[in-house]
């Protein structure tokens, strides 16, 4: 396939340019028709819902408020009558606006739309539309009418989700900065320019396919407006990352003297397949949150799902294509000067990595101590996580949303933005009124006229929607006065439907962990052959979760840097993002165990040296592991950005849990612990080796031939001549015997007549790389030796003037 790619790559281009622009004029065309549905079947709150969808029809559309507050007087005075009533009016006469009901009209309603001391008031605007269907023009129209009303003394801000979409940043900005740090790492990485465009172009076809199916397919299932922002966080993470893999193991290959089509061959053959594999491990995570039965998440799996899938569809054809129309160009200016003037670099390690390598080998105890303890004080904040949901309370200081928000809290109490809704179909609905006014915890209480059997009785904690209070009072509801009142009732309203769904979350959430951390098991089990790899990989996952998520409490939870952040006001985790958040991480951390212990497990195939697989493991990948996290941190970070709490939570938290998994524990603790634990690291008791299925990460190589009795020496031999287009013999060519997994094997310089001799170390086919000093071109031929020995000629080209 890769071999296919590469020849026909503009076949290959213009099939992917035909996809994107096909799919999204499709998208932009259909338009979107995201639905947060939160489906929480024998919950209570969702009893009371579906008693009042009966009783009392919702309106169609979204219902947002206009607030204002005077500094002196009253807000019944006619000064400000005379500017906020034309205002109303104008917004009522709007195309899109289905109603406005303000404080000023004359019956009891319109008063209780005032605060006590008369210096606050809300007029409430419902739209004939959805929020998210609400045109923005409409939106920033009623945002500037009602805030044109103000002056001094007098403040007016507007609240409610259809006037959270207008301050949220352009659509996009979060991509492009993540896009634009990234492009910066890849540069110092490749130190070439369009080394550093492929992984972003893959990343941009991929994601880009993946957003406007998803936007298609929410026309036909639900999927969630959430679904969208976490789809581009992790596809840009993933499709930088896979990219990265793959074009760091051509660019060894070309330096190392194979031909652009053969090294990429080589590339798609090796990281190429532990890209199928890692990709198919985030997918799996993805669907882990299934088990949940949550149907909120259900659009989340597959716009993420979909995603990661045509990423890696991307990575691993579209690349190879992009690679071809480059060639040698994949490496920097000075790269293909230093090839061409000294022939290829020799297969070994060295720098700073393989420094760190030999460093985790002489200390292994010091080294995973540290680890642990750096672990451990990060993850003591988890102890006190608390699930919930955030709202617009938690928007920054400086929006209208979060003013709008905070003078309802100051002129009718911190629970007016939240009110509970108690839904009774059945006993005495006035004595249940009366025993809720009495229940501590409850500021005002409302029953509404009954209708079709139902009554339902507003109540207005004295505590805001997310404080602790609130949902004490809600069980006390529940448990203790609904039954003590003989009534059949249910609690039901925003903040008792966030409730349960934390709650439903949170009892879920073992089965869930239990889930993702088994199917991983399995597959490290499958493709590794060991008990002890996959045992470590889910410790280390485990270990990782809990020092993220001690981060993301340290945050939003205590508020440590949100103003640092710009992140508004610190408040409960999300119910849902542990569930969305566990799935990305298992599935990131599995990707950095794949690269990081199949290089190892390649090593230690060929040697039966543990010591050395490991060494030789970390220093060749953990470059490119930390090159790769560092990219998905500022990837993630930048979802700050996006002006969807959800989003910046979900990327300040996977930016943590992807520093830590990669700069902490893949590039020390598992390096480290896989030095103590020796030889046992690859275990696997005998009668689970029969009966496990093989599943290969890394491609199949020609085994070693058996030990061989002194003297008998190598299994064969490939000799030959190198000469030039003029049969001149060309000396001093360098000369390399590699397998097809890209693993040297042997090499030896030409003699004066150009002859040459290589050990073939068993039957099988092979790689042959042949490089000499300019102005001849290097070339590398794939060759099958048999038993005996093989005659090979090369014939070497003059190259033109690199430039």
């Amino acid at each position: 396939m890769a071999r296919w790619c590469y020849r026909h790559r503009l076949v290959v281009l213009l099939l992917w340019v035909g996809a994107l622009f096909g799919l999204g004029f499709s998208a932009s065309t259909a338009g979107t028709d995201y639905a947060n549905v939160f489906s929480l079947p024998d919950t209570d709150s969702k009893k009371a819902y579906d008693l009042m969808e009966k009783a009392f029809p919702a309106s169609a559309g979204d219902t947002d408020t206009v607030v204002w507050k005077v500094d002196e007087g009253s807000v019944r005075d006619q000064d400000v009558r005379s500017r906020i009533q034309p205002a109303l009016d104008e917004i009522a006469g709007m195309k899109g606006v289905g109603g406005v009901t303000g404080p000023y009209a004359a019956d009891a309603a319109g008063a209780a739309q005032i605060s006590g001391d008369g210096r606050i008031a809300y007029a409430q605007i419902t739209f004939t539309e959805q929020a998210n269907a609400v045109p923005k023009e409409l939106v920033q129209d009623v945002v500037d009418t009602a805030r044109g009303a103000g002056q001094d003394g007098l403040e007016v801000e507007v609240g409610g989700q259809a006037i959270q979409r207008v301050q949220e940043p352009p659509t996009g900005l979060a991509e492009m900065v993540g896009l634009a740090a990234a492009a910066v790492v890849l540069f110092l990485a490749f130190g070439s320019l369009y080394a550093m465009l492929l992984p972003l172009a893959v990343a941009v076809f991929g994601v880009g396919m993946g957003l406007f199916s998803t936007q298609l397919l929410s026309h036909v299932t639900d999927i969630p407006d959430l679904a969208p922002l976490l789809s581009s966080l992790i596809g840009l993470g993933v499709g930088i990352d896979y990219a990265l893999f793959i074009v760091t193991r051509h660019r060894k290959g070309v330096l190392r003297g194979l031909d652009p089509e053969e090294s990429t061959v080589v590339a798609l053959n090796t990281s190429g397949r532990a890209v199928l594999f890692a990709g198919g491990t985030v997918c799996i995570a993805l669907a882990g949150m299934l088990v949940t039965n949550l149907r909120f998440l259900d659009g989340v799996v597959i716009g993420t799902s979909l995603t990661v899938v045509l990423s890696v569809l991307a990575a691993t054809t579209l690349l190879p294509a992009l690679l071809g129309f480059l060639g040698a160009r994949v490496l920097s200016r000075k790269q293909r000067r230093v090839l061409a003037a000294t022939g290829p670099e020799p297969e070994k390690s060295s720098g700073p990595a393989a420094r760190w390598s030999v460093g985790v080998q002489r200390r292994p105890r010091t080294i995973a101590a540290l680890a642990l303890v750096v672990m451990a004080v990060l993850a003591l904040p988890v102890l006190s996580l608390r699930l919930g949901a955030t709202d617009q309370g938690n928007d920054d200081a400086s929006t209208t949303t979060r003013k709008a928000y905070d003078l309802l809290a100051e002129g009718f109490g911190p629970g007016f933005n939240g009110p509970l809704q108690v839904v009774v179909d059945g006993g005495d609905a006035t004595a249940l009124t009366a025993s809720i006014k009495d229940t501590p915890g409850v500021a005002q209480v409302a029953a509404l006229p009954p209708a079709s059997g139902v009554t339902v009785i507003q109540v207005v904690p004295t505590t805001s929607p997310q404080s602790a209070e609130t949902d004490t009072l809600i069980d006390r509801l529940r448990d203790d006065v609904i039954p003590e009142a003989g009534a059949q009732a249910h609690v039901g309203g925003v903040t008792a439907v966030s409730k349960d769904f934390a709650t439903v979350t949170g009892d879920r959430l073992p089965l869930f962990i239990a889930t993702i951390i088994g199917l991983g098991f399995l597959l490290l089990l499958v493709a590794f052959r060991s008990l002890v790899v996959p045992l470590t990989a889910a410790v280390m996952n485990l270990v990782a979760a809990a020092a993220s998520f001690g981060v993301l409490v340290a945050v939003f939870q205590w508020g440590w840097g949100l103003d640092l952040l710009g992140l508004g006001k610190e408040g409960p985790i999300n119910a849902f993002l542990p569930v969305i958040m566990l799935s990305l991480l298992f599935g990131l951390s599995m990707d950095y165990q794949v690269f990081l212990v199949s290089r190892m497990h390649e090593e230690w195939v060929h040697t039966r040296d543990n010591a050395r697989a490991v060494r030789v493991g970390l220093a060749e990948t953990s470059r490119v592991i930390n090159s790769a996290a560092l990219i998905m941190v500022c990837v993630f970070l930048a979802f700050v950005l996006s002006g969807d709490s959800g989003a910046a939570m979900a990327g300040v938290g996977l930016a943590a849990a992807v520093a830590l998994d990669a700069f902490i524990l893949r590039t020390a603790l598992v390096p480290a612990a896989m030095h103590l634990l020796g030889d046992s690291n690859w275990w696997l008791p005998g009668w689970l080796e029969k009966r496990l299925p093989h599943l290969a990460v890394e491609p199949k190589e020609e085994a070693a031939p058996a030990t061989a009795a002194a003297g008998e020496g190598p299994a064969s031999v490939v000799h030959g001549f190198v000469r030039n287009t003029a049969g001149e013999p060309v000396e001093d060519a360098t000369v390399t015997l590699m397998s097809q997994g890209g693993r040297e094997l042997d090499r030896v310089t030409s003699l004066a007549d150009g002859s040459y001799i290589l050990s073939v170390p068993a039957p099988g086919t092979y790689l042959l790389a042949t490089t000499a000093a300019p102005p001849l071109l290097k070339r590398a031929r794939r060759l099958t030796a048999a038993g005996e020995p093989l005659v090979h000629d090369v014939e070497l080209e003059e190259a033109a003037e690199v430039s």
